[in-house]
């Protein structure tokens, strides 16, 4: 089924649908990596855009329901140069077409994804519609144009949960916390494991199941909670340490969680990660900018200082914290990490108040296991 994708510049690309009628809208990115596309679907990181992969060939092995990164499909369309309607795979349950079809998410082929890549990188990100409906330019440009921004925009309260849960059986547990503001927390046992496992907050922001799993791996009971949570609440809880997720979209409309984070700072250990790590920086005096066509793949170079060795790591971010700001800021943060590429921030760290965080994501594994330190790092902090 023909199709057209059209870029807010004026740029289009002609397509096909391999998940029949449809239009989707939305900032069009692209990740390099080579298998993944389910986990990268269900990130919530990818909330309000269309991913574009730059390897040619997609849907090879299906898709299996334990791959999921959350509840439910969060990027607004999927690109591919060539889709393949006949996994193998001992572990798929289904096609990757079928998958997208049953979310009523647009996916196309037949796409010249390099050349939109090397657009992209030319150019930057930006808005776009692809539509099988409507096929003239000018009218899917004007669309493209009147998509909000992604600067600006509190992407995070759209994927965050609104119950808290736990982790039980590979899946959310929800359970009520009305107490919280209410009632006295010696009356009420939340924690299950307190004093055999570290008592984990973790604010969503867009947090992925695998970071659940990898706290937990470490020897942590995760209370999931939403990003609205103040720090006053969080206190009532007890943790022993507070973990600030991955999400969506750009850091600084995020006033209440930067406030949260800010009067938390040196209550307990905090470790951050992607938009965690974004928001830890607002909270400690620094700045935040949008990267021209953001970090997406699994084969990011970072330097870590503190080894002086180079971590091959796994990216999905479009703002950045500025290390300018960083240093000029009135906390004693220091820079951890660094990416090869382009030598943009990728870890910081203030050890007075029991802080850190990464730009990239430990725990999606592409080294497969250079970052798997951090979660026991973490670990680490709350038993000292």
């Amino acid at each position: 089924m023909k199709a057209l994708l059209a870029l807010e510049d004026g740029r289009t690309f002609p397509c096909r649908s391999f998940t029949g009628h449809g239009e989707a809208k939305g900032e069009v990115v692209f990740n390099t990596s080579m298998t993944g596309y389910q986990e990268i679907l269900t990130d919530p990181s990818y909330y309000g855009q269309m991913v574009t992969m730059t390897y040619p060939m997609m849907g090879n092995y299906g898709v299996c329901p334990e791959d999921v990164e959350s509840n439910k499909i969060q990027a607004a369309a999927l690109i591919v140069r060539e889709y393949v309607d006949f996994p193998s795979n001992w572990r798929s349950t289904g096609t990757l077409a079928n998958y997208l079809k049953k979310e009523g998410i647009l996916g196309v082929e037949d796409l010249d994804t390099r050349a939109l890549t090397r657009h992209i990188r030319e150019a930057g990100a930006m808005r776009a519609v692809i539509s099988t409906s409507d096929l003239d330019p000018a009218s899917l440009v004007k669309k493209a144009k009147q998509i909000p921004l992604m600067e600006g925009c509190n992407l995070a309260e759209k994927v965050t949960t609104e119950t808290p849960y736990f982790w039980k059986n590979n899946r959310p547990e929800f359970i009520k916390l009305d107490f919280i503001s209410g009632c006295n927390l010696a009356d009420v046992s939340i924690w299950r494991h307190k004093g055999e496992k570290h008592s984990v907050v973790a604010l969503d922001f867009g947090i992925k199941y695998n970071i659940i799993r990898c706290l937990e791996d470490v020897g942590c009971e995760v209370l999931v909670v939403p990003a609205s949570t103040t720090a006053d609440e969080i206190k009532r809880l007890e943790p022993d340490g507070i973990f600030l997720s991955n999400g969506p979209g750009d850091p600084e409309p995020l006033h209440q969680a930067v406030e949260t984070i800010k009067a938390l700072l040196g209550y307990k250990p905090i470790f951050g990660i992607c938009l965690g790590m974004q928001l830890l920086g607002l909270a400690m005096g620094a700045k935040t900018y949008k990267i021209k066509f953001g970090h997406r793949g699994g084969n990011q170079p970072v330097k870590n200082f503190s080894t002086n060795k180079v971590e091959i790591t796994s990216q999905n971010h479009g703002f950045a914290v500025d290390i300018k700001s960083l240093k000029c800021s009135a906390v004693n943060a220091v820079m951890t990490h660094i990416n090869l590429n382009e030598e943009s921030l990728e870890g910081i760290k203030d050890e007075s108040l029991k802080v850190f965080a990464v730009q990239y994501h430990p725990e999606a594994s592409p080294g497969p296991h250079d970052a798997a330190y951090l979660f026991q790092q973490f670990a680490n902090m709350m038993s000292k």
